[in-house]
């Protein structure tokens, strides 16, 4: 079975409530097997628009990937995320 990958591009505008957004999400990450790959750190431009942190969380499959996001205890943290920072966010399946 494939792999799932969540890829955001984000820019944090309230530090401190993105912080609140980590805690809340951290529940249904460790319920859906998520595993961090990158998260923030260097990164160089090489096309396009960037944004200042990129996050890539590998999920044990596309649906568990999915099912994270739908579920409620990451919809409560997406509210939160999205008060203190703008974002893209896709899930890839990984080969």
């Amino acid at each position: 079975m494939a792999k799932g990958y969540w890829i955001a591009r984000v820019d944090i505008r309230d530090p401190e409530r993105y912080k609140d957004y980590v805690a809340a999400a951290k529940p249904a990450f460790e319920k859906y097997g998520a595993s961090f790959l990158a998260r923030g750190g260097q990164f160089q431009r090489l096309e396009g628009a960037v944004r200042a942190r990129n996050v890539i969380i590998e999920f044990p499959s596309l649906q568990a990937a999915v099912d994270c996001y739908n579920s409620p205890a990451y919809q409560i943290a997406a509210a939160i995320r999205q008060e203190a920072a703008d974002a893209e966010m896709v899930v890839v399946e990984g080969v």
